[in-house]
């Protein structure tokens, strides 16, 4: 005579994990939604504060140009003369920048050994081509 037995099926054991796994996951998911909320929200009025503090530079930087072109028309320069001045200087300080902007970018350069080894790749990754894999490697190394 056997007993039955309080023991649970493997069926029954599979289905509890597999509802406890779920469960895990879904408090997971929920966690990290919670989280980023938070992170998002202080993400974006940072960079909200970034903008205006960006905006209020900008206009600082258009009175203090005309606060110079004053100055300037305090030596007894004429008006027009003081603001073309400090209209020059902004625009040599872009040219400047350009100039060193456009030699950097003449430093940029095809990355060629790469574009070596992705060539041969298709050739070394066919069955029986050994000896194409170690051209690669070799080249790669340079």
């Amino acid at each position: 005579m056997t007993k039955p037995t309080d023991d649970p099926t493997i069926g029954r054991l599979v289905a509890d994990v597999t509802r406890d796994l779920s469960s895990i996951v879904q408090h997971e998911i929920a966690l990290v939604k919670s989280e980023l909320r938070v992170s998002v929200k202080a993400g974006g009025i940072g960079a909200a504060l970034v903008a205006a503090a960006a905006f209020l530079l900008l206009l600082v930087l258009i009175l203090g140009s005309v606060t110079i072109a004053y100055f300037l028309t305090m030596t007894g320069l004429h008006a027009a003369w003081a603001f073309l001045i400090v209209t020059v200087f902004y625009l040599l300080v872009a040219v400047v920048l350009l100039l060193v902007a456009w030699s950097r970018f003449k430093k940029i350069r095809v990355p060629e050994k790469s574009i070596g080894t992705a060539r041969q790749l298709p050739s070394a990754l066919k069955p029986g081509n050994h000896a194409a894999g170690n051209r690669v490697k070799t080249a790669a190394r340079g």
